[in-house]
C-alpha cells in the first residue's frame, strides 16, 4: 500500500526548535516525529511512501538515508523551491500513486492510536473518493457533514466565515467535526485537480467537489490524537509514549 507524509511545513509554532531543525525531526518519546509516522505506516502495511520536503529538507533526506529507508520504498517530493500547500503537495506527488489504489495521506505532526487498517477498510466499504479522519475536539474551524457523513461545507466559528456550494448554507444544521490531518484518497481525484493552480488547499479542493463526489468522515470515539504542531503539545505528546 502507498502513502504520503506531509513533512514540508515550516513549523513556526515550534520555534525556536525549528530554527535549526525541521518539524519532522523534532523528537518526541525518544524518536523524531517522522520516524513515529513511518513506523506506524509500515506496521499497518504501507510499504511505499513519498515524503514532501521544504524546510531543512536536506536534513530529512539525510535522516531517512541514514536509517536505510526503513527497509521500504521511500521517495521525496521536493518543494524546497516553493511550498505548494496541502492540495498542491498531493497533486505534485500524483505520479507516485499510479496503481489505481486508494492511498493514505498523513501529517507528520499528528500522533494517534488510530487503526489505519480499519480506516482503510472503512474507506473501501463506503465507496467514497476520500475519507477524512475527524474528531469532536474543540477548534475554531470545522468541516460540516450531513447525516450520511458526507461533506457539505466548512465553517470558522470565530469569524463566521463559511464555505459551501449549498445556497444559504447554515453550518448549525450539520455535524461539525475537526479534521485530523489523516485521510484516504482515491487517485481518480487527480483528474479533477487540473482546475487548480500548483498551490492550493486540499480542503478547498474537497469543498469544490463534495456535491458531486462522496467525501465522508471517519471517527472512532476511543481514539487518541495529538497535534504536535505547537510547544504546549510537546509535553502531552511525550506522555502519550510514556
Amino acid at each position: 500500500m502507498k502513502a504520503m507524509i506531509f513533512a514540508a511545513g515550516l513549523g513556526t509554532r515550534l520555534k525556536p526548535i525549528t530554527d535549526t531543525t525541521p518539524k519532522a525531526l523534532v523528537p518526541v518519546g525518544g524518536k523524531p516525529l517522522l520516524q513515529h509516522t513511518i513506523e506506524k505506516l509500515k506496521l499497518a502495511g504501507f510499504d511505499e511512501i513519498i515524503i514532501n520536503i521544504h524546510h531543512f529538507g536536506d536534513q530529512i533526506i539525510d535522516f531517512v538515508k541514514s536509517n536505510k529507508y526503513f527497509d521500504i520504498r521511500i521517495e521525496f517530493s521536493d518543494e524546497r523551491a516553493s511550498l505548494l500547500d496541502t492540495g498542491g503537495g498531493i497533486k505534485k506527488a500524483s505520479h507516485f500513486f499510479n496503481d489505481n489504489k486508494p492511498f493514505l495521506v498523513h501529517n507528520v505532526d499528528i500522533l494517534s492510536n488510530i487503526d489505519l487498517n480499519q480506516l482503510y477498510n472503512y474507506h473501501l466499504n463506503n465507496n467514497a473518493v476520500a475519507t477524512l479522519v475527524c474528531s469532536c475536539r474543540k477548534t475554531s474551524r470545522y468541516l460540516c457533514f450531513d447525516s450520511e457523513r458526507q461533506l457539505k461545507g466548512w465553517v470558522n466559528i470565530k469569524t463566521g466565515e463559511v464555505k459551501s456550494s449549498i445556497p444559504e448554507f447554515n453550518s448549525n444544521q450539520y455535524i461539525q467535526m475537526a479534521f485530523s490531518g489523516i485521510h484516504i484518497i482515491n487517485p481518480e481525484i487527480f483528474n479533477q485537480m487540473h482546475k487548480f493552480e500548483d498551490r492550493f488547499s486540499i480542503i478547498d479542493f474537497y469543498l469544490s467537489i463534495c456535491n458531486d463526489e462522496k467525501i465522508v468522515y471517519y471517527s472512532n470515539g476511543n481514539s487518541q490524537m495529538i497535534d504536535v504542531g505547537k510547544m504546549e503539545s510537546l509535553e502531552q505528546a511525550n506522555k502519550f509514549f510514556s
